[in-house]
């Protein structure tokens, strides 16, 4: 049998499975996105009708989607550094000669990222109640007045924000001690010889060694951050004032709320632009940079 035949058919049964539960999903909710699909269009097909681009013309002048993608941005920009530098800080850390009990402390911090997402953050919204939550008694007793966390619009988003670095930074923080553990260790042998300090070791070494890995982990990261929604659905379900809806909130109210699932599906998909102009332009950067040229 031809090889590139053989390989085919090994392939098929993944590439129909994808097909069939991926590929054609996303085709009909592009289809959907040109349509008014609402609540009338699901009760009786002959209501749907075809508007073309008017869903997406309705949400570019639509001042909450524009809201929605400023806090998702906050979120990203904010969360995403925070993030990959406390998974970075766990896993060099953990890395460490000094570290004591490496096991232990790996099943530590990696347990919040198995935890269901929305038990924990019921438990995080006790916690930072005004009334009676613990962060709020702790600071009593330091003298400094009780905060709304997630009743105030100026803080419910950095509280949303400290909730997923401490939710996700355990998953970063295996792909990056992977990466650690890989850099030849006469590199550093070499570099302390030489004289170099901690410090130049992590940056001449350490941090170029680790370029592909963080690049991926920002990738994955940032896709991961755009998709906010459990977080401000358990805790504050999108307020206060609409100051925690995200795109994805978003969505979720035009489809299930609202019942606008062609305006829902139009939302997804330039949810999906956005990340993909993100992504494209983290790659052109990374490529540049390795090429030494200027960013």
């Amino acid at each position: 049998m031809n090889p590139q035949r053989a390989a085919w058919l090994f392939l098929a049964p993944a590439l129909l499975v994808l097909g069939v539960f991926f590929l054609l999903p996303v085709i009909a909710a592009l289809a959907l996105s040109l349509t008014d699909y609402d609540l009338y269009a699901l009760a009786n097909i002959h209501n749907l009708r075809f508007v073309a681009l008017q869903n997406y013309w309705t949400l570019l002048h639509q001042p909450l989607f524009w809201s929605a993608l400023a806090h998702t941005t906050y979120f990203v920009a904010i969360g995403v550094p925070l993030s990959m530098g406390t998974s970075l800080g766990a896993a060099l850390l953990l890395n460490s000669p000094l570290a004591r009990c490496k096991p232990f402390f790996r099943t530590a911090l990696f347990a919040p990222v198995v935890t269901t997402v929305v038990a924990v953050a019921v438990i995080w919204r006790y916690l930072f109640n005004t009334k009676y939550g613990m962060v709020n008694f702790v600071l009593g007793h330091l003298g400094i007045h009780p905060v709304d966390w997630l009743g105030d619009p100026h803080w419910a988003m950095p509280t949303i924000i400290l909730f997923a670095v401490w939710k996700n930074f355990g998953y970063n923080m295996i792909i990056f001690l992977a990466g650690l553990q890989a850099i030849p260790a006469d590199l550093y042998e070499a570099a302390h010889i030489d004289g170099a300090s901690a410090w130049r070791q992590f940056r001449h070494i350490t941090l170029p060694m680790l370029g592909p890995t963080l690049l991926m982990v920002s990738i994955l990261t940032v896709s991961g951050y755009f998709q906010l929604f459990a977080e401000p659905y358990v805790m504050t379900e999108g307020g206060p004032l609409q100051s925690t809806t995200s795109v994805l909130y978003l969505m979720y109210d035009e489809g299930f709320k609202w019942w606008n699932l062609g305006s829902a599906s139009a939302v997804a998909f330039l949810l999906f632009l956005i990340m993909f102009a993100v992504t494209a332009l983290m790659l052109k950067f990374a490529r540049r940079g390795n090429d030494g040229e200027p960013a």
